[in-house]
């Protein structure tokens, strides 16, 4: 084993930085007020500067370091030509991930106790399918490591993420309350970054989120100048949406997932037309019933449709059969405009926060039915296929 060197010369730069950073908070030598004589500011002895607030769900991390040096190196350099620097410092937190952590610190609690006693790795690997129906598109421009995930780690669990951050487990507790979050790790950056010595002057530093009042009412005096001048109005777009949360999930405001994105699809509406087999007309009759039909079956009688996504609508001209997976639950659930669809659980999730069911976010299921009876009763009989408009 090589036996370390003395650390004097290590040890006497440590003692100089920290004489040096005392004299500056003494002097307030990064507080810069506005002019108070006209003409004593132009903008050729003027220099500002900012950074993206950093996310406070965690600590900062060399990479904030590395980013940060380059205003760092602009503003001392500017400062020594003469000019009035202003360096301000925002701590971002707002969006979802502190809120995600927080509810998932909640439900492990809930589930493991607390502290919580944690399944083995083994047992946990048991717990999961082998295979999956979760189809997710991801943009491949996006890098394959989450900023989440390069903050946890290889921590699965969000109890073993809080206690790599050095946290005892009474003190985790505490985190399941998301404004914890807001009081905990906003000074510890602001006490890193004056370590560093950067140029920054404190009393411009605030946090977001409706907490600091003057931040909100600035954010919010920019969306109603923005919506008088006609600049933004109400609408919908295509966007991710959590519907644990009830409201769009922007990329890194997601705990897993990030670089997920909207995908198009093409729905086709595959009629099944009468006259219905005796064993469907059973299941037709158990369908009208629950919907509190109880007349004729011909008269009142919903028109069916077996429902598939592509992303090749244009193929469809050469459709020749459509393959429905035996061992799969499927669903028969009333959209807005009367008709059934029969899909998968998942699709039908999907459409009801598309305006295809009367309420959002609810899929009023008629009925399931197992893949293997529903092509018994459909077997050998026509379907009629409906391409949308742009197709035909």
């Amino acid at each position: 084993m090589t036996e370390r060197k003395g650390t004097a010369k290590l040890d006497f730069l440590r003692k100089i930085e920290i004489e040096v950073q005392e004299k500056w908070e003494k002097e307030k030598a990064f507080e810069c007020d506005a002019p108070t004589t006209v003409g004593e500011s132009t903008h050729k002895n003027k220099f500002f500067v900012t950074f993206p607030y950093p996310y406070m769900n965690g600590r900062l991390h060399l990479g904030h370091t590395f980013s940060l040096s380059k205003c760092e190196f602009a503003v001392g350099y500017q400062s020594l030509k003469g000019k009035k620097c202003l360096f301000p410092f925002g701590l971002h937190c707002t969006g979802m991930p502190i809120k995600a952590c927080a509810d998932k610190l909640k439900r492990e609690m809930e589930l493991y106790g607390n502290p919580p006693q944690f399944p083995d790795e083994d047992e946990e690997e048991k717990e999961k399918p082998e295979t999956s129906d979760e189809f997710i598109i991801k943009d491949k421009a996006k890098g394959k490591k989450s900023k989440a995930v390069a903050k946890s780690g290889t921590a699965t669990f969000q109890w073993d993420i809080m206690r790599s951050l050095g946290l005892k487990d009474q003190e985790i507790t505490k985190f399941a309350k998301a404004e914890h979050w807001l009081e905990y790790f906003p000074p510890l950056a602001v006490k890193d970054l004056k370590l560093m010595g950067v140029k920054v002057d404190w009393r411009r530093s605030f946090i977001t989120t409706d907490v600091n009042p003057f931040y909100d009412s600035f954010v919010r005096w920019q969306f109603i100048t923005l919506k008088e001048r006609k600049k933004i109005k109400f609408g919908k777009r295509y966007t991710i949406f959590s519907p644990k949360d009830g409201q769009p999930c922007m990329d890194h405001d997601r705990q897993t997932g990030e670089g997920v994105g909207p995908q198009e699809y093409t729905l086709i509406k595959m009629k099944i037309i009468e006259p219905y087999t005796a064993k469907f007309k059973s299941k037709v009759f158990y369908i009208l019933g629950a919907l509190n039909y109880n007349a004729h079956f011909d008269k009142h009688s919903k028109t069916i449709y077996v429902v598939a996504a592509t992303l090749r609508p244009e193929t469809m001209f050469g459709q020749t059969n459509c393959w429905v997976r035996p061992d799969m639950k499927y669903v028969a659930f009333e959209t807005t405009s009367g008709a059934i669809f029969i899909c998968t659980s998942r699709s039908a999730r999907n459409m009801s926060f598309q305006g295809f069911t009367k309420e959002n976010g609810v899929v009023p299921v008629v009925m399931e039915i197992l893949g293997q009876v529903l092509t018994l009763c459909i077997s050998g009989f026509h379907l009629k296929i409906h391409l949308p408009n742009s197709f035909l």
